[in-house]
Order: C-alpha cells, then sequence, then structure tokens
C-alpha cells in the first residue's frame, strides 16, 4: 500500500506582491532646463526589495528636444518603502508651442505586480505669442544723449541719416577669419558679409544676424569697421543703440589701436564699450559688459565689469553706451550712469593713449556666449541710431 504524506503546514499564509501605482503628472515648461520628479508608490509596503525597471517613450514631445531620454533605467524599493521618487530632466525654450506630453514605461518589476505600465506626463507650455519674434522693430523709447557738453566740443558723428552706409565712415570686415584666425579666434560661427548691414528709415544703421548657410557656416551677420577712416585719442562717445537677445548671440560696439597691423593683437590694445552675451536662461540679455585689454610684460591682461538693468532686457528700447577717455583714466557710462573706471596712467597701459579706431558688429556663438539653442530666435538685430565723439575745447 502506498501511503502519501503532506508535510506543509496549512497555516502559513500566501504572501501577495504589491501593486506598482502612480499618477499621471504635468509639469509647466520653462525657459531653461529643468529637473523634476514623479512619484512612484506601492499599494503595501514591501517585505523584500524590490526593483522596477523604466524608460521614456516618446510622444508629441520628442526625446532629447522636449526632454532628456531615459533607457535601460532602474529604480529600487528598499524593505518598507511605499514611495520613491524619479528624476527626469525637461528642455525649455522661449519658443511659443502645442502643450505636449511623453511616457514612463514599466517593462518589468522584481517582487511586485505591475497593472499599469504606462505614465503620462504632460507638458505645460508657458510662453506666450510675440508676434515681433525675429521681426525687425524698431523702439519708439529708450534713452537719448544731447548733442552738446559744456567744455566740448562734437568733433565727429555718424547719424544714419542718409540713403546708404556712408563709406568714408565705414568699410566691411567680411568672411569667417579664415585661414589665418579661423573664427575671429573666439571659437566664432558666423560668416560676415555686407548684405547683412544696411539703413532703415534714413536713421538707423541695422546689423542682422541670420541663420542660414554660407561658405560653411551656419549663420551670417556683418562687421563694420571704421580702421583707416575715421579714428581717435580720447574724448567722450556715445552710441546710441538697440540689442540684440537670445543664446549665442555676441553683439558688440567697440575699438582697436590704430597701430593694430604693426603689432598685433593685444599688443594693440582694445576698449570694449558694450558687449552683451545672449542668454536669457541665465539673467543675460539684460547685462552688458564694459573692459579693456592689453598687453603686460608679454601677457594679455583684462579690466571690465558689468551693468544690469533693473527690469527688462537691453533689447526692450535703446540705451547710450558711452566712454570718457582721457590721459589720465577711462570710464564706461550706460545712460549717463557710470559703471566701470580704469587708471590708465601707468606705462603698462601706453597702449590706451594712441588712436583707436570703431568696430559695430554681431558675432554669433564662441567661446564666451556658447551657440545658439533651440531657444534662439532667429534673426537678429543691434539697431545704431548714432554715433557721437565729442573732445574738450
Amino acid at each position: 500500500m502506498l501511503q502519501l504524506f503532506c508535510c506543509s503546514d496549512a497555516t502559513t499564509p500566501i504572501v501577495e506582491l504589491p501593486f506598482l501605482t502612480f499618477e499621471d503628472t504635468l509639469f509647466i515648461e520653462s525657459n531653461v532646463d529643468q529637473e523634476v520628479q514623479v512619484r512612484l508608490s506601492l499599494s503595501a509596503p514591501s517585505l523584500e526589495t524590490i526593483i522596477i525597471d523604466y524608460e521614456t517613450l516618446p510622444g508629441t514631445a520628442l526625446q532629447d528636444k522636449d526632454y532628456i531620454a531615459q533607457q535601460n533605467k532602474r529604480v529600487t524599493f528598499e524593505v518598507g518603502e511605499i514611495e520613491v521618487f524619479v528624476t527626469l530632466e525637461l528642455s525649455g525654450d522661449q519658443g511659443v508651442e502645442s502643450d505636449e506630453e511623453f511616457y514612463l514605461y514599466f517593462p518589468f518589476a522584481d517582487n511586485a505586480i505591475i497593472e499599469e505600465d504606462t505614465m503620462k506626463i504632460r507638458i505645460l507650455n508657458d510662453d506666450v505669442d510675440n508676434s515681433t519674434a525675429g521681426r525687425l522693430v524698431i523702439p519708439e523709447t529708450g534713452y537719448e544723449t544731447p548733442l552738446t557738453y559744456e567744455g566740448m566740443s562734437l568733433i565727429w558723428q555718424d547719424e544714419f541719416d542718409q540713403s546708404a552706409i556712408n563709406t568714408d565712415n565705414w568699410a566691411f570686415q567680411n568672411g569667417d577669419g579664415c585661414p589665418s584666425l579661423c573664427g575671429w579666434g573666439n571659437a566664432e560661427l558666423q560668416y560676415y558679409t555686407e548684405d547683412n548691414a544696411y539703413l532703415v528709415e534714413n536713421d538707423y544703421l541695422v546689423i542682422e544676424a541670420i541663420k542660414e548657410q554660407r561658405s560653411g557656416r551656419g549663420y551670417t551677420s556683418a562687421k563694420l569697421i571704421s580702421q583707416g577712416k575715421q579714428q581717435f585719442k580720447y574724448g567722450r562717445i556715445d552710441i546710441r543703440a538697440n540689442l540684440p537677445y537670445s543664446q549665442g548671440l555676441w553683439p558688440a560696439l567697440w575699438m582697436l589701436g590704430a597701430n593694430y597691423p604693426e603689432v598685433g593683437w593685444p599688443q594693440c590694445g582694445e576698449i570694449d564699450i558694450m558687449e552683451l552675451i545672449g542668454g536669457n536662461a541665465s539673467g543675460r540679455d539684460n547685462t552688458i559688459h564694459g573692459t579693456v585689454h592689453w598687453q603686460d610684460n608679454g601677457f594679455k591682461a583684462d579690466y571690465g565689469t558689468s551693468s544690469k538693468l533693473s527690469e527688462g532686457i537691453y533689447n526692450d528700447e535703446f540705451h547710450v553706451f558711452s566712454i570718457e577717455w582721457d590721459a589720465t583714466q577711462i570710464k564706461w557710462l550706460r545712460d549717463d550712469i557710470v559703471f566701470n573706471a580704469i587708471d590708465i596712467t601707468s606705462a603698462y597701459l601706453s597702449e590706451f593713449n594712441q588712436p583707436f579706431w570703431f568696430i559695430f558688429n554681431i558675432a554669433v556663438g564662441g567661446s564666451w556666449p556658447g551657440s545658439p539653442n533651440i531657444s534662439t530666435v532667429f534673426p537678429q538685430y543691434m539697431l545704431v541710431d548714432y554715433i557721437r565723439v565729442f573732445q574738450s575745447n
């Protein structure tokens, strides 16, 4: 006779695995990249370590454009835990677009049950339609300076009130700097061309930066120089201008020593009346810089600081960027507010006791601003209303 015996204890409970739970989630898009967290929960505390595999799936939101893709990732619930968070990265921009969505997918769980395997993540667009983006708009407001100063005479000016750029004052420096100085020494991305500078309304100089292919470069712009035409030593210089904005833009109103062809840079000296490094993601569209560069005992030397608007950005209206320069010092002013000064009486700063000529340009990309990104608006414009040079009587 064959007898069978069962050794199991009928009182031993059957352990039920917890369920993975979550809710669809909504986030508001930002103008900057942001990290966000989504919550995962268990239906009951875990009695064993639980591992959940996850990955992202595209929807109307596109991976690596609207969010950073996640593949072959894992999250762990330790014993007793009922809640963990997964960190995702959303890409910010300033472009107007529809609300979008993508998915967080859970293909596998160890010691847990996946009943619903896909979480919907919505991105709510936070940008408003701006019909002026990418269009040339001449602001009707802004700061102005006078045509006369006590004890000084106006010795040269360009009001840009002709029908064409005055070739007695300006020439063009075209190309990309190659082969001798590719990227103009700063890894810049633009190709300069005369087509990108013109006058409008017989009153404004426009320098336009465009996203387009030209001679192997992805952007075009313009650079005007007064070399061999207009150069000055000392005085007050006023330039009224409206500046571009956006990541990767680098407008500048600046000067080089007239002996540049003979001695090169930085031995010739450089006076940056105004530079702006575009990119409002880091608050840069409301900040300009005034700087000098020179050679000190065989090394490049720099001195400068910045001027930040209390509200708005430099694209909103016109501002006047000035220097007051004599044999003892250079002072920088924005809308008649002094924001920087340097004593140039030292023999090590002799570069700044000689004539200088002017440069107006918009660079695109480069070592300082970085490259344009999806938030960058093109075309971009720098408008110059006037440049005036005053010297003491």
